[in-house]
């Protein structure tokens, strides 16, 4: 069409390719790059240029750019030849397979410190009246849309800012105690070669839910969950541990804690801490692990009709967030209510059932069933709350012991009762070691009945967290309890973990908190909380008054009817008793003065139904008194909630951020529509930070200091300048 017979070779079909890819459309033309020494230009002719190249080798040229290239033209206007040799390449590659292949050769697409049409050459390549041959040179006139780009990413460059602004503004994430990451980096233990070990994932993904609860309660010996990649840190470390540390371990304990239970990585305030503290994706660490640990199931904290955020939502949103955590890889549903409010409950269970997961109901434990004069919760009143979960359905039955209330006596109570009562249905036990009896207590629930127990790697272990795994190892060794995990591979792993600890100084509770405390008895604050007062306490100059705001937390806590106190309702007890003490009330002054005193929100909300109706009611007349004419919830608060449109939401977001919203965007502005929003934002102006060691994340390079961070490739081809 125009082009001349006359021409000089090539030197490649790449470096004509490149000069394309490497020049942007104006208007009805093409700007093309001349180098000043050329002193000749090329005609090309297609036929003569690709007639002897397969198809493979054409895909080849097309993603590559190894030489540059420059020609001049003279008659015909540059686009016109740019247009014709991408058509030709189309046609050649029978009938415009090259699209879909495209998207698998994506890495020579990416072309850093140099502007690019690759925007533009991607709208071609999606052209539908492109692809199917219907086209004249008429073509880009007639499509507009061509010039509708999508901007480039800028990754790298957006990464430095990231670290300029760290070195000059310090840390983006808040910093509790002024105290610096350490500066070395924990060593990776040894890997086998090779597929990992069978895991019983593997049984659950060949029989199913109940199937996999046959095979634990037919389990000889104790099993065990590590609850290092989510409980342990969000007790001990503010929930801050990233993505990036917990990758680097994962192959180890995927292939030397194969015979686990399962591995709890996800779900209660992780969720929105990865957003709103780490700058991450909580579904990208969710699918990142899952990959490097096939073998091993995953577990999850679901706050039933809370799912992982911290006030209600309508029904269809928890059911919709249950099925996209199972297929990102999640496997086991632990189900709680922060009340035991059972219709919570039992939408939580229905929803991770509907999804294909394993429902592990969750009964929070509180009191103490072995104390004669605590009735409120005596074991009867956990024994039939069991009875109903079983009926319901649940896979598992867990005890969840989140303040480390169990002591021996109560542990055998307990599940020698729940055992009795539920002969076929495995058992679960968590608690924390905040009163230091956690190893003893776990080893009598094991002794009872209990299948599983919970358990940190030593270095992540003890004070608020779980009871140490090396712990419960050696204990069981040799013993009908034996849980089969070598102890030299705990040892490992507790190295690396101890290491990786002083990464996070700056969140690390034993800045402040040196011990454990068996007062714990006593005012049941649940272990993250209490690390979490401990700092707050320390932050305002508090710290030499912590004993009185844990006494403040046990007056609150009868306030407001003797409450089981968990993720949100623990809450709401630590902001009345902040309350007290900030005003200098006693128990018996907000009693008498509740209808004048301005209560935090928490307290009217809850005094309003909004989280559930608490066992044995509400308060009165406390709840009278603080409510007056406010409206007041009957019956599980998400029932009168409208469903949420999905569609909706992904349309708004598609306006606000493009088109690159998937359905785990979506979700996590169902849960947090601020934090994802903020969590966008940085993101859009910082980059992936997700990629950058943690030192690098929370203190910035040294001066002169060379490092490398990896940059994962897109998973579509992306530029990046």
């Amino acid at each position: 069409q125009g082009l001349a017979e006359q021409h000089k070779p090539c030197e490649s079909l790449s470096s004509v390719l490149f000069l394309l890819s490497s020049s942007a459309p104006c208007g009805r033309g093409l700007r093309v790059h001349l180098r000043e020494a050329t002193t000749y230009y090329h005609r090309v002719r297609p036929s003569a240029l690709y007639s002897q190249m397969s198809s493979a080798d054409l895909l080849s040229a097309v993603f590559s750019s190894n030489k540059a290239f420059s020609f001049k033209c003279k008659t015909e206007p540059a686009w016109v030849l740019y247009f014709y040799v991408l058509r030709f390449a189309f046609i050649r590659f029978e009938n415009c397979k090259l699209l879909s292949k495209e998207k698998k050769v994506n890495g020579p697409l990416l072309c850093s410190s140099l502007q690019t049409n690759i925007p533009f050459l991607q709208n071609v390549f999606a052209n539908h009246q492109f692809l199917h041959s219907t086209v004249d040179t008429q073509f880009i006139d007639e499509n507009q849309e061509l010039f509708n780009l999508k901007p480039t990413q800028n990754r790298a460059q957006k990464l430095l800012h990231y670290l300029g602004h760290v070195m000059v503004n310090g840390p983006t994430t808040p910093i509790p105690v002024k105290a610096k990451p350490s500066s070395t980096d924990p060593v990776i233990p040894p890997v086998t070669m090779g597929d990992p070990p069978v895991g019983f994932r593997d049984v659950l993904l060949r029989d199913g839910p109940e199937g996999f609860a046959k095979a634990v309660r037919a389990h000889q010996g104790l099993l065990l969950m590590d609850t290092t990649f989510r409980d342990a840190h969000q007790s001990l470390l503010a929930t801050r541990v990233r993505t990036h540390d917990l990758k680097k371990i994962s192959p180890f304990v995927s292939h030397n804690f194969s015979n686990l239970f399962s591995l709890e990585n996800w779900g209660g305030a992780t969720f929105d801490v990865a957003m709103r503290f780490l700058s991450e994706c909580p579904w990208k660490r969710l699918q990142e692990l899952r990959a490097l640990i096939p073998n091993v199931p995953f577990q999850m904290l679901l706050r039933g009709a809370n799912a992982v955020g911290y006030t209600n939502y309508p029904d269809n949103a928890v059911f919709k967030f249950c099925e996209v955590a199972k297929e990102n890889g999640m496997d086991i549903f632990r189900v709680f209510d922060s009340l035991n409010y059972l219709p919570n409950m039992l939408l939580g269970m229905e929803a991770a059932g509907a999804a294909g997961g394993v429902v592990e109901a969750a009964i929070s434990y509180t009191g103490d069933v072995s104390d004669p004069m605590r009735q409120k919760y005596s074991l009867d009143y956990y024994v039939k709350l069991a009875d109903e979960l079983v009926k319901a359905g649940t896979h598992i039955l867990c005890i969840k012991d989140m303040a480390g209330l169990l002591k021996p006596e109560s542990s055998k109570l307990l599940i020698g009762a729940l055992r009795d009562r539920f002969p076929d249905v495995p058992i679960h036990v968590h608690t924390h070691d905040t009163a230091g009896a956690g190893v003893a207590a776990m080893l009598a629930c094991a002794g009872a009945g209990a299948d599983v127990v919970d358990v940190a790697v030593d270095s992540m272990a003890g004070m608020t967290s779980q009871p140490s795994m090396g712990a419960m190892v050696a204990c069981a060794k040799g013993t009908k309890l034996d849980t089969g995990i070598a102890l030299e591979k705990v040892f490992d792993y507790s190295e690396y973990w101890e290491v990786a600890r002083g990464l996070y100084a700056p969140f690390d509770c034993t800045a402040t908190m040196k011990s454990g405390n068996a007062d714990v008895y006593e005012n049941e604050i649940p272990g993250g909380q209490y690390t979490n007062l401990h700092f707050q306490a320390h932050s305002m100059g508090l710290g030499n008054k912590f004993k009185e705001v844990k006494k403040a937390y046990a007056e609150a806590n009868k306030l407001l009817g003797d409450l089981i106190k968990v993720t949100p309702s623990s809450k709401i007890v630590g902001d009345l008793a902040q309350f007290m003490v900030q005003n200098n009330l006693t128990r018996a002054e907000v009693e008498e003065r509740a209808d004048e005193l301005s209560f935090p929100l928490s307290v009217v909300e809850f005094l309003q139904g909004y989280i559930g109706i608490p066992h044995g009611g509400f308060p009165e007349p406390l709840r009278s008194k603080v409510l007056k004419a406010l409206p007041r919830i009957e019956g599980r608060p998400g029932a009168s909630l409208p469903p949420m449109d999905f569609k909706a939401l992904e349309e708004g977001l598609r306006a606000s951020h493009g088109e690159e919203i998937t359905p785990e965007d979506v979700m996590s502005a169902a849960m947090y529509p601020k934090v994802f929003q903020e969590f966008k934002e940085f993101t859009s102006n910082f980059g992936p930070v997700d990629c950058l060691s943690t030192r690098l994340f929370l203190d910035g390079p040294k001066i002169a200091e060379e490092f490398e961070d990896i940059i994962n490739r897109p998973s579509c081809a992306e530029t990046t300048d």
